[in-house]
């Protein structure tokens, strides 16, 4: 069993974040990366929103940057996962992979979010070569061409209007006869004159080589199949905010995120605070997701001071 003032689980800009704030306040924080170290950032190559880099960079290498200023505070980094927690309090038990049990006053959870995928022939092989999750980090890449954004709720409506205002052309591929989304977000689907809605379609395969060149759909009704040529592919189903080992003791929302007090990192139990997409259903950037893991350090570094550690 290992004391420690400060546990960080997950690995991505929110949690590099929290160590770096964390470690400099010193709290020797230690760092579990999970299943993925940088999160989803390590999947994305060019990330040109981020401030500071001019001239852009590399998810991996970004995520490479932010792990090497996390040690150089000496934060401990350890590519494990945790894999169960027990928030009993006020020293709050994990557990790693390995057995390896740590107690800690505060915990601070930064495990992100997974996108849903189609699990369609062509999509991970196309990955970051024109097939995307994420319309306002990609879709500046697409600017003047064709794209599909695959969905029928507000997400899939937003991403749709967004690359709307960049791409030559949008084809919203709609699974049913109508959408999901919320009325007003219909309207400004049915209102772009450069998006088309292709109702009763589903995508059945991503198509191209070393580039998305279009998508196979077929239509729900009359099984008929065709293709849309196309050069960027974005799925808009939603994702999946990693916390199946936390939800036992954590508040979360209806789709499983993690429910924290207005404009903080506070979750429902004292002294475990939770920053970047974990608990982001709405912005889930790379620069709200660092300053959340900004938050969540400087709240635990405030709960340690207030009960005496």
């Amino acid at each position: 069993m290992e004391k420690v003032k400060c546990l960080i689980i997950g690995s991505g800009p929110a949690g590099y974040t929290a160590a770096i704030y964390a470690a400099r306040a010193g709290l020797s924080p230690v760092l579990y990366t999970g299943p993925q170290p940088g999160g989803q950032l390590i999947t994305t190559n060019d990330v040109e929103n981020y401030p500071g880099y001019p001239d852009g960079r590399m998810g991996p290498e970004m995520m490479e940057d932010f792990r090497k200023q996390a040690e150089r505070f000496d934060t401990q980094i350890r590519s494990e996962m945790i894999v169960k927690v027990d928030f009993t309090g006020p020293i709050h038990k994990a557990w790693a992979e390995s057995g390896h049990e740590i107690h800690s006053p505060t915990v601070i959870i930064a495990t992100g979010a997974t996108a849903k995928w189609l699990g369609i022939p062509g999509e991970h092989a196309l990955e970051n070569k024109g097939v995307s999750a994420c319309a306002v980090c990609d879709g500046f890449f697409f600017r003047r061409q064709k794209v599909a954004v695959v969905g029928g709720g507000d997400t899939a409506a937003e991403e749709a209007t967004y690359l709307a205002k960049i791409c030559s052309e949008v084809h919203l591929l709609v699974r049913r006869d109508e959408m999901r989304a919320s009325k007003i977000m219909q309207e400004r689907v049915l209102n772009t004159p450069n998006l088309i809605v292709h109702w009763n379609t589903a995508p059945e395969e991503v198509l191209g080589t070393d580039g998305v060149e279009g998508v196979r759909v077929r239509n729900t009704q009359t099984q008929e199949e065709s293709v849309i040529d196309i050069t960027g592919f974005f799925v808009a189903i939603g994702h999946k905010p990693n916390t199946d080992v936390f939800k036992d003791w954590i508040t979360l929302d209806e789709t499983g995120y993690i429910v924290t007090q207005p404009g903080r990192s506070l979750t429902n139990i004292p002294g475990v605070f939770a920053g970047g997409d974990v608990q982001d259903r709405i912005y889930r950037q790379a620069v709200t997701a660092a300053g959340s893991g900004c938050m969540a350090a400087l709240d635990a570094e405030r709960y340690l001071v207030e009960h005496g550690y």
